[in-house]
C-alpha cells in the first residue's frame, strides 16, 4: 500500500495547516464505507474524506463531489448529532503507524463541553472509522467488529478503544542508521533488500522500499548481505536523507503514470525506480494527487456497489432467456423434419389396400423420387391402415404450427435478450447516482423491477444527453441510456440531423446536430468514433458504425426502450480510441 505511515505524516501536516480551529459544517456518507466530513473556519471551507474502502483506504481533502444516499446511514445521523458544530482542536498519528486521531471540542447533552475522537485507521480489509468519547471508549465504528469475526480486538459500542497491535519495528523517527543495518543483518543473507527493509522498518511502503534499494544499487537488484561498503554506505546516507524528510516532512508528492496513462504509485519522495516505463508527475499538493490517483478508481468501485443488484437482475434474465432460446432452436430443428412425415402420409394413403390392421411396419415405393429405395415406415398395430396415416398427417400439422410459433418466439426472446445487452451496456456506463435511478425506473416501467409499495412512484425526469462539440463547431450529442436515447433521437434531434449508431452492438444514439449546415468530414467521423465510444465495443480497434439522417429512424409500435429501425444508411468503421 503507498499510503504508508510516513506518507500520513505529511496528510497530517497537510491537514493540520488548513484545518485546525475549523468547525465541523456538514457530514455525509456517501457509501457504506466512505464519510465526507466538511469544515468552516474564516479562510473558507474545506471537505475530507475519510475512506475506509480495502483497496483504496486514506484520509485526505478532497474536492470531488460525491453524490449521498437519499436516506442518511445511522453512523452519519450519529456524527452529525455528536459533531456538527465542534471545533477539530488536534490531529494526532502514534509514531508512524497508519492512523490519525482527529479530537474535538464538542458540547455534549447536558451542555458540558467534552472531546470527542475520531480515528481513521488504515490498515487494507481491516480499515475502521472509530468515534471514541472522552472517557476512551468507543461510541461507535463504521465496521463494528464482534467474537465471531476475532477474538484479539473487538470494536464494539461500550468497549474501551485500544490501538492496533505494534509489529515490533523500527521506527524511522527515531532509528538511526546504525540500527537499520544492524536489523538488517539479522535477516536471511538472500532475501532482497528492498524486501528486508520493508520487514524492519514501521510505517514506510513498498514502493519507498524498493526506491531506496534501486537509489543505493543504482538499479541493480541486492540482497542484504551483497552490499559491499560502499553500498552499506550509500544506504546509511539515503536512509538518514529520508528519515529527515519524514521527520519535518519536507516531502513532496510524486506520482508514477505508466505509458497508458493510468496511475501506479504515488509517494512523499521522488520515484525513479521505474526507468522509461513510467512518467514520474509531481503535484501541487498530497491531497490533490490523493483526488487525481483515487479518482478514476475510486468512482467504478462506487458505482460497482450500488449497481450490484441490476448486474444480478440482468444476468438472471439474461441467462434465463438464452436457455430458452437455445431450447427453442433445438425443438425447431426437429420441426424441420416435418415434411418426411406427410410423404408417410402420403404414401400410407396411396397404399391402403397392401395393408392391414395389426402390422407394426411396412415398407412402400417412395413415387416422389425417382429411384429411391423402399421406404420403411412404423405403424401402430392398434390403428387401421387410414388411421395410421392420419396419425402421420397429425403430427405433420402438429410441427408446422410448432415451427411457426417457435419462429415468433425466438424473436421475441432475441429481441427481449438484445434489449437487456442495451440496459447492461448502459449500466457499464453510468457514472453517477442520477444515471442508476434512470435506468432503474425504465426497468421497472418495463415490468423487470416491482414499484415499491404504497403511494405510486413518480419516475425521475429524463436528463439531458451528453453535449459534445466537434473540432469544427458541430454539436454531437449522445444518449447516456435507453430513455435519453429514446428522447433524443425521437424528439430532440431534426428531420436533416445526423443520426450514428454501432451496427449490431449496444450502444448510445449519437446524433449530430447540422442546424441547417452541410455536415463536415470532421464532424462526421467524431460523431462516429463517439458513437463507437459509448458502446460495448470501446475496447475494439475497427468498430463499425452505421448513419444515416434522423428521418430514416422510426420507432415500431410497442418497442421497448431505446429500439428503434432504421433504412437508407452507410456504414464506416472508426477507432474509439482516436
Amino acid at each position: 500500500m503507498a499510503l504508508d505511515g510516513a506518507f500520513l505524516r505529511h496528510i497530517k501536516n497537510e491537514l493540520e495547516n488548513r484545518l485546525l480551529g475549523a468547525r465541523v459544517d456538514k457530514v455525509h456518507q456517501p457509501n457504506r464505507e466512505e464519510l465526507v466530513v466538511s469544515f468552516r473556519s474564516r479562510e473558507g471551507a474545506e471537505k475530507v474524506l475519510f475512506s475506509a474502502r480495502a483497496n483504496s483506504a486514506r484520509v485526505h481533502l478532497t474536492g470531488i463531489p460525491l453524490e449521498n444516499p437519499a436516506q442518511p446511514p445511522m453512523l452519519c445521523m450519529l456524527l452529525r448529532k455528536r459533531l456538527l458544530g465542534a471545533k477539530l482542536r488536534g490531529i494526532r498519528q502514534p509514531e508512524l503507524e497508519r492512523l490519525l486521531h482527529f479530537d474535538f471540542d464538542c458540547i455534549d447533552e447536558l451542555g458540558d463541553r467534552v472531546v470527542l475522537t475520531l480515528t481513521m485507521e488504515i490498515m487494507g480489509r481491516y480499515s475502521n472509522i472509530i468515534l471514541t468519547g472522552p472517557d476512551g471508549k468507543i461510541i461507535d465504528a463504521l465496521k463494528r467488529v464482534d467474537a465471531s469475526m476475532t477474538s484479539q480486538r473487538l470494536v464494539l459500542p461500550g468497549l474501551t478503544y485500544h490501538l492496533p497491535p505494534p509489529q515490533n519495528k523500527l521506527c524511522m523517527l527515531t532509528a538511526s542508521p546504525q540500527e537499520l543495518s544492524t536489523a538488517l543483518k539479522n535477516l536471511p543473507r538472500d532475501m532482497e533488500l528492498s524486501k528486508g527493509l520493508l520487514s524492519v522498518l514501521q510505517g514506510v511502503s513498498p514502493v519507498v522500499c524498493r526506491e531506496l534499494a534501486h537509489r543505493v544499487g543504482r538499479g541493480r537488484e541486492l540482497t542484504v548481505m551483497t552490499m559491499d561498503e560502499e553500498q552499506a554506505f550509500r544506504l546509511s546516507f539515503f536512509y538518514q536523507k529520508l528519515r529527515e524528510t519524514v521527520e519535518d516532512m519536507s516531502g513532496e508528492p510524486h506520482m508514477a503514470v505508466n505509458l497508458q496513462k493510468k496511475p501506479m504509485d504515488f509517494s512523499f519522495t521522488d520515484i525513479q525506480q521505474y526507468g522509461t516505463s513510467a512518467v514520474i508527475r509531481k503535484g501541487e499538493s498530497i491531497s490533490g494527487m490523493l483526488d487525481s490517483f483515487y479518482q478514476e478508481k475510486d468512482q467504478q468501485e462506487r458505482m460497482r456497489v450500488r449497481e450490484q443488484d441490476l448486474l444480478r437482475l440482468l444476468g438472471n434474465h439474461s441467462e434465463r432467456l438464452s436457455r430458452k432460446i437455445n431450447a427453442q432452436k433445438a425443438e425447431l430443428d426437429q420441426c424441420a423434419q416435418r415434411d418426411s412425415l406427410r410423404i408417410m402420409g402420403d404414401l400410407l394413403s396411396a397404399s391402403l389396400y397392401s395393408m392391414e390392421k395389426g402390422m407394426e411396419s411396412v415398407e412402400l415405393p417412395n413415387f416422389y423420387e425417382e429411384g429411391q429405395p423402399m421406404v420403411k415406415i412404423k405403424l401402430d398395430p392398434s390403428l387401421t391402415p387410414n388411421q395410421n396415416a392420419q396419425k402421420y398427417y397429425k403430427e405433420y400439422r402438429k410441427r408446422k404450427t410448432a415451427e411457426e410459433k417457435l419462429t415468433e418466439q425466438i424473436e421475441l426472446a432475441g429481441r427481449e435478450l438484445t434489449y437487456l445487452e442495451s440496459v447492461l451496456d448502459a449500466l457499464a456506463r453510468a457514472e453517477t447516482e442520477r444515471d442508476l435511478m434512470e435506468i432503474r425506473a425504465e426497468l421497472k416501467e418495463q415490468g423487470y423491477l416491482k414499484a415499491g409499495r404504497g403511494k405510486k412512484e413518480r419516475p425521475p425526469a429524463v436528463s439531458a444527453p451528453m453535449s459534445f462539440t466537434s473540432s469544427d463547431g458541430f454539436t454531437i450529442l449522445v444518449g447516456r441510456n435507453n430513455r435519453q436515447n429514446d428522447r433524443l433521437t425521437m424528439k430532440l434531434a431534426n428531420n436533416n440531423d445526423i443520426w450514428f449508431h454501432t451496427k449490431n452492438i449496444p450502444g448510445s444514439h449519437t446524433v449530430l446536430v447540422t442546424e441547417g449546415r452541410e455536415p463536415t468530414n470532421t464532424a462526421m467521423e467524431e460523431a462516429a468514433v463517439l458513437a463507437a465510444r459509448h458502446s460495448r465495443a470501446k475496447g475494439s480497434s475497427q468498430v463499425p458504425v452505421d448513419y444515416t439522417q434522423v428521418r430514416n429512424v422510426s420507432k415500431p409500435q410497442g418497442a421497448r426502450p431505446g429500439m428503434v429501425i432504421y433504412v437508407n444508411y452507410k456504414t464506416v468503421f472508426v477507432d474509439p480510441g482516436e
